[in-house]
């Protein structure tokens, strides 16, 4: 591996030998990518080349079933079956073989197929990842996972504490990039440092409008630029910001249990925010986080959403009972939210027409959750107060547009892709 070094907004970066087309290194200028053909992960490219990338490195890989190739092998099988196995996996919120339901891992144990030994990164901070990664021996961290493109997604602050981790304990960070299955576009409110949590640990638009690749290059420039960290971003081939997830040629993998299906991650965004309230954000149906209900509600929020006329959303009469968190085997109503067009269509726009409606209408059902985890999920108490002054989505959805604009401006020089 090249140990070249360069130097890229306060941190050393790993140039790791270009690809065709397709490798940046962190401190390279943003490469055009390709407008035909099919596209190509940073792992599928390589892959191709037997992982020699990697050759005579301690490899701690950071991932889950979403760091797979076309063919359909983990990142880490692959990386076995071509003689380059790593000496450790790290496993995020769910695991690294995804066994895990919502809040949840795997702990620690070793990998059956490989003999990898698989390490629990849950939740731990930036001490005790080093000192994993220090016990684990590692010199190179590579992350490959499938971001959905929404800040409360713990995957992206899986990798943000793996970043400064892998600083602390001088090993190099490479990304292995996807694509954002949202396309490019930033939206909702930033972030205020007083609410982070592990669902938002620094100030980034409630949908970021960045690949993975892209977010570890801001995290590097504006919250870790004193870290000596060296950081390589492997860029997807043949992507364009405006690229939806149908439209790449890549198989869907479930992220986690409750993403199912790309539509899932149009909206999630969005009607995750529903997390934070009494009603049931469809866990527990087939189709989670579009299915938005409680019992008591009827058919008058349906038509009261259909009236918004909401660019890009449709909404159905629903009826659901959930097999597991909230409600039960208890009878909600609700509502289908379907994207007629995702161009037009606006998540966060969509979710707050959604809790002002369904306040207005149902009061009598509608709350937020005792802990005001509502404040966690759209990063400050400005949603939660101004929906509960009666403020109408206009209203709500222009008091971030400035924050929004700011940071828009901001992440510009850190994107790869057109």
């Amino acid at each position: 591996m090249n140990l070249n070094r360069r130097h890229f907004l306060g941190a050393s970066a790993l140039a790791v030998p270009a690809l065709a087309g397709g490798s940046a290194v962190a401190g390279a200028q943003p490469e055009q990518t390709e407008s035909h053909g099919r596209v190509l992960t940073g792992a599928e490219q390589l892959a191709a080349q037997g992982w020699r990338t990697f050759e005579g490195r301690k490899l701690g890989v950071l991932s889950n079933p979403t760091g797979v190739l076309l063919n359909g092998d983990h990142i880490v099988d692959s990386m076995v079956a071509a003689g380059v196995k790593p000496v450790a996996a790290f496993g995020p919120e769910h695991g690294f073989r995804g066994s895990a339901q919502a809040g949840g891992s795997e702990g620690d144990y070793t990998d059956p197929r490989t003999g990898v030994p698989v390490y629990d990164a849950y939740g731990v901070d930036v001490t005790k990842l080093a000192s994993l990664f220090t016990k684990a021996g590692v010199d190179t961290v590579v992350f490959d996972i499938a971001d959905v493109g929404a800040r409360f997604y713990t995957y992206i602050w899986s990798l943000y504490t793996a970043m400064a981790a892998a600083a602390k304990a001088n090993a190099a960070l490479v990304v292995l990039d996807r694509p954002n299955p949202l396309g490019g576009r930033a939206a909702g409110p930033v972030l205020d440092p007083k609410f982070a949590s592990g669902i938002g640990r620094q100030p980034i638009a409630q949908q970021h409008g960045m690949t993975v690749g892209e977010l570890a290059r801001f995290f590097a420039g504006e919250f870790l630029p004193d870290e000596k960290l060296q950081l390589e971003v492997v860029q997807v081939r043949g992507w364009q910001r405006d690229t939806l997830f149908a439209r790449t040629g890549l198989n869907w993998v479930l992220p986690s249990p409750n993403m199912p299906t790309p539509d899932t991650a149009l909206v999630y965004p969005g009607t995750g925010m529903f997390e934070g309230t009494v009603f049931s954000e469809g866990r527990g149906t087939t189709r989670p986080f579009e299915i938005i209900g409680a019992p008591g509600l009827d058919w008058r929020w349906r038509e009261k959403l259909e009236a918004e006329r909401l660019p890009g959303a449709k909404f159905r009469e629903t009826y659901f009972v959930p097999t597991f968190s909230k409600f039960v085997n208890q009878t909600c109503g609700g509502v289908q939210v379907s994207v007629e067009d995702p161009r037009a269509f606006d998540a966060i726009r969509t979710a707050v027409a959604m809790l002002v409606t369904a306040k207005a209408l149902h009061p009598d059902v509608f709350a937020w959750r005792p802990d005001n985890y509502i404040d966690k999920l759209s990063g400050s108490d400005r949603l939660r107060t101004m929906v509960d002054a009666g403020a109408g989505v206009d209203e709500v959805t222009g008091a971030w547009r400035a924050e929004l604009a700011e940071f828009d401006r901001k992440r510009r020089r850190y994107l790869l892709y057109r």
